[in-house]
């Protein structure tokens, strides 16, 4: 990553940060994953904060934060899961708009409660696009590599001037992540006492849960059918079922396709949600008939 009309250093690069706008759109027909902000509505709220358009590219970070340099003054909002925000070791404010002086380091803490923050600067973040997007994919290693130190993350001339809000109200992370899902189209693969139950059960987030997925440790669901399906189209909010029976709800790297059978799909408006929850946090499915249209 090279410097651009004006540039961020990264100090700390935290466990995971990303590079991430509202993904690929449209190229699932080429086998490429959407990618994009988790929390799209936690983007969309630190770039409105400093003036962005909503699709801006900012940075995604996973529990820990991220800490940069400014290579001049730059105006910046940390929005998504709750976390303190240092200028040169003085607080600042999360959830609003901060001037970083040049030369002075923001540091983004491990999140206090949620998992992923979008840190926005006016600009954005202005590496190259590849596919009509500046996201990084961890599935297909399309898009920047996750951030390192001393990379040079480069900023984009400042929007024009627009009025910007003090607050943008989120959501708090949840503390038991409630998922709509709507069956189909492979709810006939599985016992109707197992999607019965399905709605009855509580599962928990999983560790091995990450931007692809939504993994859940729980009651097994029971087939009704043996074997495996060939590989078929897979979109945002899918809940794939493996053979450990164990649900698993796909996210913004999701693949394009797979071969175990969907019991359901969660509508995209949950999803915010589900890309908050830490694991072991439970999660309950509720069940309506039907699949939503897909979304890609």
């Amino acid at each position: 990553m090279t410097a651009g009309a004006g540039s961020l250093v990264v100090v700390r690069p935290g466990p995971l940060t990303t590079v991430q706008d509202l993904g690929r759109r449209g190229v699932a027909h080429l086998g490429v994953p959407r990618a994009g902000a988790v929390d799209e509505p936690a983007l969309r709220a630190a770039n409105r904060l400093v003036g962005n358009d909503p699709g801006a590219a900012a940075l995604e970070t996973t529990l820990g934060g991220v800490a940069v340099r400014a290579t001049r003054p730059l105006l910046v909002a940390v929005a998504g899961a709750p976390s303190p925000v240092r200028v040169d070791g003085r607080p600042a404010a999360w959830g609003a708009p901060v001037a970083v002086p040049a030369g002075a380091v923001l540091d983004v803490g491990a999140a206090t409660a949620g998992v992923r923050a979008y840190l926005a600067v006016a600009g954005g973040i202005a590496v190259p696009p590849v596919l009509g997007s500046r996201s990084a994919d961890l599935l297909s290693g399309l898009g920047p590599a996750p951030l390192a130190v001393d990379d040079l993350l480069p900023v984009g001339p400042r929007p024009p001037r627009r009025p910007t809000p003090e607050l943008v109200p989120l959501p708090a992370p949840p503390t038991v992540l409630v998922l709509r899902l709507r069956l189909g189209p492979r709810a006939d693969w599985f016992a109707p006492d197992a999607v019965a139950r399905l709605a009855r059960d509580t599962y928990h987030a999983a560790p091995a849960s990450n931007r692809i997925a939504l993994r859940t440790d729980g009651p097994p669901l029971l087939r009704a059918r043996d074997g495996e399906l060939p590989s078929e189209g897979m979109v945002l909010g899918a809940v794939q079922v493996p053979p450990d029976g164990r649900p698993v709800v796909f996210l913004a790297d999701h693949p394009t396709t797979g071969g175990y059978p969907v019991v359901g799909v969660v509508p995209p408006t949950d999803l915010a949600a589900a890309a908050q929850t830490r694991p072991g946090t439970p999660v309950r499915f509720t069940v309506h008939p039907g699949a939503p249209r897909p979304t890609g």
